[in-house]
Formats: C-alpha cells, sequence, structure tokens
C-alpha cells in the first residue's frame, strides 16, 4: 500500500460555532466545552428533533434533521455572526497554484540522533525542476519530534532555517504544515520516520492514556489522545499549552517570511495532521479498507470526560459502559447493529449522545488550537501587512458514504449521517478563526471505486464544498493517491473547478520522490501544472 496523507484505501491498487472559552491565566479551558450550554435544558433534548433543509447526496434528496442540541452555539456560529475568514470568501479564482509536498523521507537521524537533511543537492536541483515546470511552492512538513524533540522547550529551527533558504533560492513558495504528529507507522518494518519528541514519549512510557487507546486497549502512539488538551502532564503544561509554545516559537523565528516566502500554514489537528481520530489506523495489521474502523475514546481521560458529561446529563449508565454492538476495525455496515437501525444503534437517544459527545470533542479540540494560531496572523492582518492563510486540515472518508449511518466518517469523529450535517460545525469553527478547509480526494472519482463498498468521493467533496460556502470560507486540497496517469490528473482539474466557475483556492500534489521525475510521468506532470497556472 503506497503511503498517503490520511486514510489508505485499496481503489485500482492504490492506497488508499464558536465554543465557550474562558480565559484562565491567559489560556483557555475547555473543561466545560461540551454541552456547557445544555445544562438548562430538558435534558430529553436528544429526542427532540427539528427538520432542516434538504440537500442531495448521491443524486437523491435527503432531509437533514438535527436535534435541538444541533442548534447549540457549541456546534454553529449565530445566525447575525459575520466569518473571520482573512481569505478571499466570494471571489473566482481562475487560476489554482499548485504546491508540490516534500519528500517523505526529507529528513533522517543521523549516528548520534540528530536530525538531518537527506540529500542536499539532488533536492536542491529537483527544486529547480519543479520552478521551472510551473510549480508555485512546494509544502513542508514542520515536525514537533525534530524541532523540540530533546527537551521541553529546547527548540532548535536550524535544519527549517536552511531548507527554507533553498526554497526560496529555488524561487518557490511555501505550505508550511506543523506536525503535531508521528508518521512512524509509514516506515514500520523499515526503519525511518519522524516519531513525537523523545521526551513526550518517555512521558507516554510510564503513562500511556497519554495516546489515544481502541476498545481492546491497543495504544497508538502518533499523536496525543484529546484527552489530554487541558491536563498538565507534560512538564507542567498542556497538550493545548504544548502547541502553543511551538506555534509561538515557529512564528518568532520565520514570522519575517510571512506573506512572502510563507503563504500557508496548515495547524496539525490530530494523525497525519487530519483533525479525526485514528480509527483507520495504517501499518500494524489492525484495519484494512474498506472496514469501518473503531472509535477511539478508550484511555481513562477520554472515558472520565464521557462519565462526566453522562452524569451531567442525568445518564450516568451511559457513561461507564462500552458502546454495544459497534463492530470492528474490518467490520461491514451490515455486520454490525450499531449502524443499522433498532435498539442502542446510531438512532437512539444513547446513539446520539455518544456521537455528539465523540465528535464535540473533536470540535472542541480545533477551536482551542485554531484559536492561538489564528491570534498570530490576525495580528499581522490587523497591521496590514501581508496575509498568510490559515489552513486545517480534515480525512476524506468516502467509503460507506452512501449508506444511511456513514459509519466509517462516525468512527473518525465526523457526525455525518443521512439525517445530519457533520460537517458543517466544522466549517463553522474554521470561519470563526479565518481558517481555510483541506480536503484530499481531489483525485478521485465514483467510477473509480468499488460500488459494492458505496463509496462516493464526489458526494463527499460536493457536500464540503457546499458547506464551505455557507460557513464563507475558502477550500484547498490535495490528492489521496499517487497519480501520474493523464486520466487521473484531469480528474483533479475537474475536481479543483466547480460548476459555477469557482476553484479551490491552491492544490497541493502528493508527493515529490523519484518517480516524479521519470520521463513519462513528469511528460504528464508539467502540462498539468500549466493547465492549472491558466485561466480555468
Amino acid at each position: 500500500m503506497a503511503e498517503i496523507g490520511g486514510i489508505g484505501c485499496g481503489c485500482r491498487g492504490v492506497s488508499g460555532g464558536n465554543f465557550f472559552f474562558h480565559p484562565v491565566g491567559g489560556r483557555f479551558s475547555l473543561k466545560t466545552c461540551f454541552l456547557q450550554q445544555r445544562t438548562r435544558r430538558n435534558r430529553n433534548f436528544f429526542r427532540n428533533l427539528s427538520i432542516a433543509p434538504s440537500f442531495k447526496r448521491g443524486g437523491r434528496l435527503i432531509t437533514k434533521w438535527s436535534s435541538v442540541a444541533g442548534n447549540s452555539p457549541i456546534f454553529s456560529m449565530d445566525a447575525g455572526e459575520k466569518s473571520r475568514s482573512f481569505v478571499l470568501v466570494s471571489s473566482r479564482h481562475k487560476k489554482v497554484p499548485v504546491y508540490v509536498m516534500m519528500p517523505i523521507d526529507t529528513f533522517g537521524i543521523d549516528s548520534s540522533g540528530c536530525p538531518i537533511i537527506k540529500r542536499l543537492k539532488a533536492l536542491t536541483v529537483s527544486l529547480k525542476a519543479l520552478k521551472l515546470a510551473g510549480v508555485h511552492g512546494v509544502a513542508v512538513e514542520v515536525w514537533w519530534g525534530i524541532v523540540e524533540r530533546f527537551s521541553p522547550l529546547e527548540f532548535k529551527w536550524s535544519l527549517y532555517d536552511e531548507l527554507f533558504r533553498l526554497v526560496s533560492e529555488a524561487g518557490l513558495k511555501l505550505h508550511v504544515a506543523l506536525c503535531f504528529h508521528s508518521n512512524m507507522h509509514l516506515f514500520r518494518g523499515k526503519g525511518g520516520g519522524v516519531s513525537l519528541p523523545l521526551w513526550i514519549r518517555e512521558i507516554g512510557d510510564v503513562n500511556k492514556d497519554i495516546y489515544y487507546r481502541d476498545k481492546n486497549g491497543f495504544s497508538n502512539n502518533d499523536y496525543l489522545t484529546l484527552g489530554v488538551d487541558q491536563l498538565p502532564l507534560f512538564g507542567g503544561r498542556t497538550a493545548v499549552q504544548c502547541y502553543e509554545d511551538f506555534m509561538l516559537s515557529f512564528s518568532k523565528n520565520f514570522e519575517p517570511y510571512f506573506g512572502n516566502l510563507i503563504e500557508e500554514i496548515s495547524i496539525g489537528l490530530g494523525p497525519s495532521g487530519e483533525l479525526r481520530y485514528p480509527a483507520h489506523p495504517l501499518g500494524d495489521g489492525r484495519w484494512t479498507f474498506p472496514g469501518i474502523g473503531e472509535f477511539q475514546c478508550h484511555d481513562k481521560y477520554m472515558m472520565e470526560d464521557l462519565m462526566a458529561v453522562a452524569s451531567r446529563e442525568g445518564k450516568p449508565q451511559w457513561g461507564s459502559r462500552d458502546l454495544p454492538n459497534a463492530g470492528c476495525y474490518n467490520s461491514f455496515p451490515s455486520e454490525v447493529p450499531f449502524f443499522e437501525e433498532g435498539h442502542d444503534s446510531f438512532l437512539s437517544d444513547y446513539g446520539r449522545f455518544f456521537l455528539e459527545w465523540y465528535s464535540g470533542k473533536l470540535i472542541c479540540h480545533a477551536d482551542a488550537i485554531l484559536a492561538k494560531a489564528a491570534d498570530v496572523l490576525r495580528r499581522r492582518q490587523e497591521e496590514e501587512k501581508s496575509s498568510v492563510m490559515l489552513v486545517a486540515k480534515i480525512g476524506g472518508i468516502y467509503w460507506w458514504y452512501k449508506t444511511s449511518s456513514h459509519p466509517a466518517e462516525l468512527t473518525a469523529g465526523y457526525y455525518n449521517t443521512a439525517l445530519r450535517d457533520g460537517y458543517d460545525p466544522l466549517a463553522s469553527v474554521l470561519s470563526r478563526h479565518g481558517a481555510a478547509l483541506h480536503i484530499p480526494c481531489l483525485d478521485m472519482a465514483d467510477s473509480e471505486t468499488p460500488e459494492k463498498y458505496l463509496c462516493s468521493p464526489e458526494g463527499l467533496l460536493k457536500q464540503i464544498h457546499d458547506v464551505s460556502k455557507k460557513r464563507t470560507i475558502q477550500v484547498t486540497g490535495r490528492n489521496t493517491s499517487e497519480r501520474f496517469d493523464v486520466m487521473g490528473l484531469r480528474q483533479i482539474r475537474e475536481n479543483c473547478v466547480q460548476p459555477n466557475g469557482e476553484t479551490v483556492r491552491s492544490f497541493t500534489f502528493f508527493r515529490m520522490n523519484e518517480k516524479i521525475f521519470r520521463v513519462e510521468n513528469w511528460n504528464n506532470f508539467v502540462p498539468f501544472v500549466r493547465q492549472m497556472s491558466a485561466d480555468m
């Protein structure tokens, strides 16, 4: 299975509202984020459904239903509130800048355990070739596990100083991805990759509950669980404070590049940098496409939070048991009672309670981190300096999209079903913080996916574009699988342009490696870049 940006699949042989935070000591508290506006409401709110406007999905008309809870400001902006987006919100972009993501093995570890840039000469030549081909810029992953590798608050930026200089000298622009995850799972059995900081791993060796756990107790050390966002377990700092300190140090070191060399900054919000749970883990044999995945909330901190929320709602029993009949990583929806209709299903009172809590934690996480990132960029905007686009990535969970329950999306944390638009609350948070939404799947067509797995990347993209337009935010994106063929590159162009003529703000080609420079691939890639750079 080829390496991809988040979730892998087996298709065609390829891999696959503002929250009410209260300042506490200059920081923000998430402790009462979920359901805090509901304590004065009828505790039977889960049983009360209100009809919402209809929308089309997969060629059929669906009526959206939402619980009264869905009207809470926690999950959407007030009707009169305007987007704080700094990006263009109503223009039609006739050109789509193309970034190329740097090689997965750009960085290595030398014999002394220190990070290094690998193959500097070859990298320099490659950057110049991309510039000659018409590429606008490159996407560089800035790893927490490299910069703050050895000790807390000891940030070493020298590798990125050197790399950014090479990019600038090549005449290219930068999309910077601040990565708070590990990619070690992509190198299992091969060696290599970037782990979380070594001092974080030392804490995790003692307390494995700082990582996500599944129902069988298996921990995933690629990203810290949301349960520790506000717990001072990291030398007196919370996880959110660790991310904030990293972003502040990055800003201090590279602010002179903002708006001229650095044009986009995406903020890591989960596994592979995407805002989601690691419900479909790659590389360890637990999950394969098209399995529905498993809910990832069994570390003690997430379970304590669930029990507290359930008790506040007068249903303590809802917080003291495992999710019943939810299947396993490789189950199909038809095999799993929770994703069908019936007692204790996703449509039951308990099912709605759990899914709102599970997705709500994810949204709280995004809001807390994006608020910190937006503060830095907002100050620059107010000073009328060159702007930088803030970006948040989500996963492209397109399999089982045509079912009623959308199980693969639910386990990933997107409470999106045939009766509920789960991407609107995410877009609402992004709109508040002036962030663009970055999605994969821009290379995919429904016709290229297995029909029996009820896939619809096109339906997912359509829904994302619709909600982004509603929330007045920009969309950027990338390909999910490695495509150099003419058909795949044509599909990317088509997915980058909407029927009304609007285009995505930018596109990231995933990713640079030796294959891109092969004659047969290069001869397809160069015309593609130039067509994207021309009026579309």
